[in-house]
């Protein structure tokens, strides 16, 4: 990984931080396993996913409601079904 790839990795650890263990843990789960090897679209929807509030992320990991998108959907679903 480059310099500059490390830092942006980092970037996003931070931002994967809610301040909610169970988000927290579901977006740095993705991140640890998945964005390395993603492509540039799923890094995209990745990156939208992250721009979220708080409370939507919520309710979409926690089947409350769908994203109103049809690619964050996929995603959300995807990550809730990663093993812990």
């Amino acid at each position: 990984m480059s310099e500059a790839e490390d830092a942006e990795f980092r970037r996003l650890q931070w931002k994967c931080r809610r301040g909610m263990r169970e988000l927290d843990d579901l977006l740095t789960r993705y991140l640890d396993r998945e964005w390395r090897q993603g492509s540039d679209e799923q890094r995209g929807v990745f990156l939208r996913l992250l721009d979220a509030e708080d409370d939507k992320l919520w309710y979409w990991f926690m089947g409350h409601q769908s994203p109103p998108d049809a690619a964050l959907d996929t995603l959300v679903r995807h990550i809730r079904t990663l093993p812990p």
